[in-house]
C-alpha cells in the first residue's frame, strides 16, 4: 500500500494503538515518581514515533536506500512492535469491557461498584490484566528478537518411512528433502554454507528440493550459485517451482527483464546448479533393474490467493504401471484437494511452502503454530491410508528474518 492515503490510514492505526497502550503504561506507572514517569513515557513515545517513521521510510523508499540487512531488520522490528501492541490490547479490551459491564450493572441495580475488587495478593483485577497484557506483548516482541539468531540454525531431522509396495532394491533409499530457500532474504553467506555442508554430510542417495528458490527474481541466486552448486547426490538432484518463483509479487519489468524472461532465467539457474527441474513431468528412477516414478509439478494450491500452475494429469501420465510413486508438490494443500482423492497410488508427497510460519512451538508430542489455522498439513509427517505427506518447514526465511520455535530444517527420509 504505497499511496499516501493508504500510508496515512496505517499510520493512524499505529498511533491509535500507541495511544491505547500508553494508557496502560500510565496506569502501571501511577505510583512511580515524576522523574521515573518522565523517563518511561519518553522512552515509550520515542520508540513509537521511530516505529512510525520506520514504516514510512520502508513504504516510500526503494530497496537501495538502506543496506539490505538494515532494511530487513527495520521491517521486522516495526511489524514486531505492531503485533506486540496488538496482543497487549486484547487484555486491555477485556479489562475495559469488564469495567464497563461492572459500571452498567451498578447503575442498573443502583449498587456502588466503582471500587476495584482486590485479589488475595492485593492487586486489582485491572492492574493484573494490565500487567498481563504488557507482559504478553513484551514476551511476543522478545521472542521475535530472540528468533533473529535462529534463522540459520539448521536442524537435520531423520525419519524412516515404511511402504509395503516399495521395490526391494529401493529399501534403504535415503532421500534428502529441503524446501523454500528464499535466497533473496539471505545476508550471511558463510551461515548458508554451513547449512549446505549439513546437507552434504548426510550423503543421501537423492536430493529433492520442493520450490521457492528465490523471493521474486532469478538474480537473487547470483551470489549463492557457487554454494548451491555443491548440492549433489549419486541419483541426482531434482527440483520444482514454488509460488514465489513465478515473480507474482513484484511489478515487472525489473532492470529491463520481463516476468516471463525472469522465469526462463530461473529455470536456467536450476540447470546451471546441476538440478533437474520437473515441470509437470516425471522421471523414472532405477536400481538393480527395478523402477519407481518421481513426479514433479509446478505450484498448485487449494488456497484462493495462490495460483494453480501445476498439471498433475500431465505429470502422472505414463506412471500408472510403476509400483511406487513419489510426488514433489510445493503447496501441501494440494495433497487433500487433488492428490489423495484423484491419485491414490501416489505413495509419498513432499511439500514445503508454510515455513511453519517461522513461529510456533515444537516439543515432543506437541506442535503448534498460527499457520495450522490456515493449513491442515503444515509441518512434518501426515498419513492417510497408505499415502504419506511430508511438509518441510523450509531452509530459508522471508519477511521476518528469524525463526521462533519452528527452526529451518533439512529432512533425511529413509525408505524401509
Amino acid at each position: 500500500m504505497r499511496t499516501p492515503l493508504g500510508a496515512l490510514i496505517i499510520v493512524a492505526i499505529m498511533l491509535l494503538l500507541d495511544t491505547y497502550v500508553f494508557q496502560a503504561i500510565k496506569a502501571v506507572c501511577n505510583s512511580a515518581s515524576p522523574k521515573t514517569k518522565t523517563i518511561v513515557y519518553s522512552i515509550y513515545w520515542v520508540i513509537s514515533i521511530l516505529a512510525v517513521l520506520g514504516f514510512l521510510l520502508f513504504v516510500f523508499t526503494g530497496p537501495d536506500v538502506l543496506p539490505k540487512k538494515m532494511r530487513t531488520y527495520l521491517f521486522a522490528t516495526v511489524v514486531g512492535l505492531f503485533f506486540a501492541k496488538l496482543i497487549s490490547i486484547v487484555f486491555f479490551v477485556v479489562d475495559d469491557l469488564r469495567r464497563l459491564i461492572q459500571w452498567l450493572a451498578g447503575k442498573l441495580l443502583f449498587r456502588d461498584t466503582e471500587g476495584e475488587q482486590i485479589n488475595a495478593d492485593g492487586i486489582s483485577r485491572s492492574a493484573f490484566l494490565t500487567w498481563l497484557g504488557l507482559a504478553a506483548g513484551g514476551a511476543l516482541f522478545g521472542s521475535l528478537v530472540y528468533g533473529f539468531g535462529n534463522k540459520y540454525n539448521y536442524q537435520v531431522k531423520r525419519i524412516k518411512l515404511a511402504f509395503d509396495n516399495l521395490p526391494a532394491s529401493f529399501k534403504g533409499l535415503k532421500i534428502l528433502h529441503f524446501s523454500d530457500v528464499h535466497s533473496g532474504s539471505f545476508t550471511n553467506k558463510s551461515a548458508v554454507l554451513r547449512g549446505i555442508q549439513k546437507i552434504l554430510d548426510e550423503k543421501a542417495d537423492i536430493i529433492l528440493f520442493t520450490g521457492d528458490l528465490v523471493n521474486d527474481k532469478a538474480t537473487e541466486m547470483r551470489e549463492y550459485m557457487d554454494i548451491f552448486s555443491m548440492v549433489k547426490a549419486p541419483m541426482g538432484v531434482y527440483s520444482t517451482f514454488g509460488n514465489h518463483d513465478y515473480g507474482d509479487y513484484v511489478k515487472w519489468p525489473i532492470d529491463g527483464i520481463s516476468k516471463q524472461q525472469n522465469l526462463i532465467n530461473l529455470a536456467k539457474v536450476h540447470a546451471d546448479l546441476g538440478w533437474k527441474l520437473l515441470m509437470n513431468e516425471h522421471v523414472v528412477l532405477e536400481k538393480n533393474g527395478e523402477q519407481i516414478a518421481l513426479l514433479g509439478i509446478e505450484n498448485w494450491s487449494n488456497k484462493a490467493r495462490f495460483p494453480k500452475y501445476g498439471k498433475m494429469d500431465k505429470a502422472y501420465a505414463g506412471t500408472e504401471n510403476y509400483p511406487f510413486k513419489i510426488l514433489m508438490s510445493h503447496d501441501p494443500s494440494h495433497w487433500d484437494a487433488q492428490v489423495r482423492p484423484q491419485y491414490p497410488d501416489v505413495d509419498l508427497t513432499l511439500s514445503g511452502h508454510t515455513h511453519g510460519m517461522q513461529f510456533g512451538i515444537e516439543l515432543p508430542g506437541f506442535k503448534w503454530s498460527p499457520v495450522q489455522y490456515i493449513y491442515k498439513q503444515w509441518d512434518g509427517l501426515y498419513e492417510s491410508g497408505k499415502q504419506k505427506l511430508y511438509v518441510n518447514p523450509g531452509y530459508g526465511f522471508i519477511g521476518y528474518p528469524g525463526r521462533v520455535g519452528i527452526l529451518p530444517e533439512i529432512t533425511l527420509i529413509e525408505l524401509v
